[in-house]
């Protein structure tokens, strides 16, 4: 359980690192608070130790915003879906999440448990998709692929400048993806029948050519 000092720390840090990226320092949030740096230490010893508790606490954020979207009444389950898929706080959004790719090689031991998050806490999800199917909302799918797709997504752009490098933000690459798996790739007015094979499902495949008998 978060004690409010510690609430307080973490909402600052959230706060330098809207600010200044991973640069943030100690000071940095004891300036914004307007307390002792060694007040801090007191609390988290050192910076790591900081961002390892911002994760717990940041995640603790998403469970809450998943079960006040699982709850809400007001909303349908395929909406349902859309929300939890790229369920952010607002306290996080804007902040320039695409920059946690450098917590990969500055910060590894903050990254692995962001990383063991992302890949654990499915349950609502997995719960919604479910319902979805039983209710006739969403066609049968594979869960385990779709999981699967999701994880290596986002994991990608933690572990990646790909964000960065292409100007895009972390809020909107997940709305991109969203609207990617929900509504897929093609032209809304394209009503061609697509498989696996790539090939028009209408359209038979052509038969190879007879070989004249005289050509043996």
């Amino acid at each position: 359980m978060v004690t409010e000092i510690q609430e307080k720390i973490l909402n600052a840090a959230i706060e330098e690192f809207a600010q200044r990226g991973l640069k943030f320092t100690m000071n940095d949030v004891a300036k914004n608070l307007g307390m002792s740096k060694k007040t801090i230490y007191t609390i988290y010893e050192s910076k790591e130790e900081m961002l390892l508790a911002l994760a717990d606490y940041c995640f603790q954020d998403i469970k809450k915003s998943e079960k006040a979207i699982l709850h809400d009444e007001t909303m349908d389950v395929l909406t349902k879906i859309e929300r939890i898929m790229v369920v952010l706080p607002e306290k996080y959004q804007n902040i320039g999440l695409s920059n946690l790719y450098q917590l990969r090689e500055k910060y590894p031991h903050v990254y692995q448990r962001t990383a063991r998050y992302l890949e654990t806490d499915w349950d609502a999800t997995i719960s919604l998709l479910e319902q979805g199917m039983q209710e006739g909302k969403i066609r049968k799918i594979s869960i385990p692929v779709l999981k699967t797709m999701l994880e290596s997504t986002i994991q990608q752009f933690f572990a990646s400048d790909v964000l960065i490098r292409n100007g895009i933000s972390y809020e909107d690459a997940l709305q991109e993806m969203i609207r990617i798996l929900i509504g897929g790739i093609r032209e809304e007015n394209d009503d061609v029948p697509f498989s696996a094979s790539g090939r028009n499902n209408d359209v038979p495949a052509e038969r190879p050519a007879m070989k004249d008998n005289a050509d043996e």
